[in-house]
């Protein structure tokens, strides 16, 4: 009797298991057919090639309408894998000029899941990409003796000048971390990697079109399934107007050619970027095709960091152009007027702090002490804001305020500008120094920053920024690359103002200054006959030589450029920054250079400065 027990509920559990097995069968039956379309996918390719149709990457052009980039035919062989048979791979490699070796590596590389998400035998990968037109006739000859192969017509980019790296960018073949991202990309497929390229990404990249093909049994192409009725055209990417001066761009490199550094100049009026230079530079000619990641690798093992776009990655103390930013604050807070005078013996001494400064008069007041680019007036000046306790009840409370009137000039934060890697600079705040000196801080603690030294950092593009708030005489608007995206309005981020928290009259003050530097200071190497300029320089101490800084912009009425220059250790701002922003912005509003400027353009370009290893 216990032994017909025992065998019942054995057959309970038998029974039960069988139907347990029989749920987990159809719960995945259901998941492969109804769920997931990777059963119907690879069913359908025993009847279907889908063969992608690229669409022409939008062109990109300049300013006055020269092309810049543009699109060449290209052709990637593609493979399915589950359709090699009896494939001869001592003549595939020939035919393509490959050993083995990269044959077998190759096929390894496309199965990795890892690296190559979505893989499915039944699917076309990419086995070889960019093959040139000549390439592509040899290989198309032999094509049928080598089943599973399929050659897939593509555009490539080139670039049509050796200028402008920086600014264009790149493009190159998508990652894992792209495909998940965006499930618009494959393995094999491109995207923009740096510059506008990568920012405008999916305006450029338009939309991809598909053609279905029809198979027989042995997976021979029968021709378009149902005359093409269910193909898609692709949609051609959108064309791409840039703000920047194609000659403008290649004075600027040929200035800062030998050096480290940036140039760039923009156009108050609207934010356009006129030219963006970083030096050095390379040919972006050299980032297409096949040696592209070999080109990538030799770039990124130079010590000097060509690759590095330094006017919006590089931050650099901004020395005495900074001055400017100081008056303005100054004179918006009342701490002082146009007439107050601060003695200058030879730079700032008090307490024991001492920051030395060139030889000029003293006392002075304002403008003649932002044309002689006096370091003691500015110290002074830092010193009775941070130290008026009628208006702050502390240090911390008149450290916030000054922060406030930076960040309000596009200091401390992004500007937005339209490319990747943008930097954010450093503007120190009362939290920053409580942090690292202790809530005992004073202003002489502190007093370098109020000419753009110790904590504060900016980029090239910010301090030319600087130069369009003044040219503007209190506001700004978002600095871009782009002018114009083809059938699209600009983005309204790019027309709205920025208001800074002072005063268009009190901007007055600081422009007359800075002309004054320029007629009798110490910028006099920018004046000329045609037009106003207005600038300043700077010269940022440096562990090295000291960096050679200039921010100025021009006519001082109705301005149509305000440029910033920054050679690493290029000495006194007068030595480079000065000439090189003077010939900047000759060459934009005359639209060429003077004989005597032209000889000025060719000295300075065959300039050298000798550098050991970058450490920006």
């Amino acid at each position: 009797m216990e032994n017909d027990r025992q065998f019942s509920n054995r057959k309970y559990v038998i029974g039960g298991v069988a139907v347990v097995i029989i749920l987990i069968y159809l719960v995945r039956l259901f998941s492969l057919q109804l769920m997931s379309d990777d059963f119907k996918r690879n069913a359908d390719s025993n009847a279907f090639l889908k063969r992608i149709q690229y669409p022409a990457r939008g062109a990109i052009s300049d300013r006055e309408g020269r092309l810049l980039v543009y699109n060449q035919p290209a052709y990637d062989i593609m493979v399915v894998m589950s359709e090699m048979e009896d494939v001869d791979t001592l003549d595939l490699c020939q035919s393509l000029g490959i050993d083995r070796e990269w044959f077998d590596r190759r096929m390894v590389e496309i199965k990795d899941r890892s690296r190559n998400p979505g893989y499915s035998s039944y699917t076309q990968q990419l086995f070889m990409n960019q093959l040139s037109t000549e390439e592509f006739s040899s290989f198309q000859e032999k094509l049928f003796r080598f089943p599973g192969f399929y050659i897939q017509k593509r555009n490539i980019r080139q670039y049509a000048y050796p200028n402008a790296a920086h600014i264009l960018g790149d493009v190159g073949e998508v990652g894992p971390a792209d495909i998940e991202a965006d499930d618009y990309y494959q393995s094999g497929d491109y995207i923009g990697k740096q510059g506008v390229e990568r920012s405008y990404e999916r305006q450029l990249r338009g939309e991809k079109g598909v053609e279905i093909l029809l198979r027989d049994a042995r997976g021979r192409i029968k021709g378009n399934y149902q005359d093409g009725k269910f193909d898609r055209q692709p949609v051609p990417g959108k064309n791409l107007t840039l703000s920047i001066d194609l000659e403008l761009q290649q004075l600027g490199e040929r200035l800062m050619r030998h050096k480290l550094g940036s140039i760039v100049a923009i156009e108050p009026s609207t934010g356009e970027i006129l030219c963006m230079v970083s030096s050095p530079t390379f040919d972006p000619r050299i980032m297409v095709g096949r040696q592209r990641g070999k080109n990538h690798q030799a770039l990124s093992a130079d010590p000097h960091l060509p690759l590095l776009n330094r006017a919006i990655n590089g931050t650099y103390p901004p020395g005495s152009t900074f001055k400017t930013s100081q008056a303005l604050t100054f004179l918006e807070e009342g701490i002082i007027t146009p007439q107050t005078a601060y003695p200058c013996n030879h730079g700032f001494h008090y307490r024991g702090m001492r920051v030395g400064c060139h030889g000029h008069g003293s006392p002075l007041p304002l403008i003649p002490a932002i044309g002689t680019s006096c370091n003691g007036y500015f110290c002074w000046g830092l010193y009775y804001m941070l130290s008026n306790r009628k208006k702050y009840n502390n240090i911390q409370e008149a450290m916030t305020r000054w922060k406030d009137y930076m960040v309000s000039m596009g200091f401390g934060y992004k500007l937005n500008v339209d490319l990747p890697g943008e930097k954010r600079g450093m503007i120190p705040n009362a939290d920053f120094y409580d942090r690292h000196l202790g809530r005992t801080w004073n202003p002489l603690s502190v007093i370098s920053i109020s000419i753009g030294q110790g904590e504060v950092t900016l980029t090239p593009l910010q301090i030319a920024n600087l130069g369009a708030t003044i040219a503007n005489r209190g506001y700004y608007l978002t600095p871009h690359i782009v002018r114009e995206v083809q059938g699209e309005p600009l983005d309204t981020l790019f027309t709205r103002r920025h208001h800074t928290m002072v005063s268009k009259r009190n901007y007055e003050y600081v422009v007359e200054g800075m002309r004054r530097a320029v007629t009798s200071g110490t910028c006099r190497t920018a004046n000329n006959p045609w037009y106003e300029v207005c600038g300043k320089t700077g010269t940022a101490q440096n562990r090295g030589h000291d960096h050679s800084v200039f921010m100025g912009f021009a006519p001082k009425d109705n301005p149509q450029i305000a440029v910033a220059v920054y050679v690493e250790n290029g000495g006194w701002g007068a030595t480079f920054g000065v000439p090189i922003g003077a010939l900047i912005m000759e060459k934009f509003i005359q639209g060429q250079l003077s004989a005597a400027s032209e000889a000025r353009a060719q000295s300075i370009e065959n300039k050298v400065i000798h550098y050991g290893t970058s450490k920006r």
